[in-house]
């Protein structure tokens, strides 16, 4: 039987799409099905495409969409990556498993192109670490 994650974020453009990037890739060869939804939908941010490429992850044909979508999946996971949507999050019924990690937003970077390519870097480093770590403990008896 398939797993069913959901990744929510604000608005679907950069923290989202990288964990969803980065599950499909580690469960690869598993059954799970990886979803990635924000409370608002902002496009998928050219520079997270850009930033995950980096690392052989193509997000390029990832769609922003709003988590209205998926009401009528059961998910077995939900996993917000910033607080704003963790709050607005609308409620609907699921019996998955909570998960939240407030990671900066890197759209949000100030400075040099390079400071900001920096910040879009260690961010997606720590959602990286953190994503590996969550298939490790949460999908790894999946086939």
């Amino acid at each position: 039987m398939s797993k069913n994650v959901l990744v929510l974020c604000t608005g679907n453009s950069c923290r989202s799409q990288m964990a969803h990037g980065y599950l499909e890739h580690f469960t690869q060869g598993r059954s799970v099905k990886i979803y990635s939804a924000g409370v608002e939908t902002h496009g998928v941010n050219p520079k997270a495409i850009a930033t995950m490429k980096e690392d052989e992850i193509d997000i390029s044909n990832h769609t922003s969409n709003n988590i209205d979508e998926y009401f009528d999946i059961d998910f077995d996971f939900v996993m917000t990556v910033c607080d704003n949507a963790k709050e607005r999050c609308p409620y609907f019924p699921t019996k998955a498993k909570k998960f939240h990690y407030n990671f900066p937003d890197p759209a949000k970077a100030k400075g040099t192109e390079e400071e900001i390519n920096a910040e879009f870097r260690r961010v997606r480093e720590l959602i990286k670490d953190y994503c590996e770590k969550f298939v490790n403990e949460n999908l790894k008896d999946e086939k």
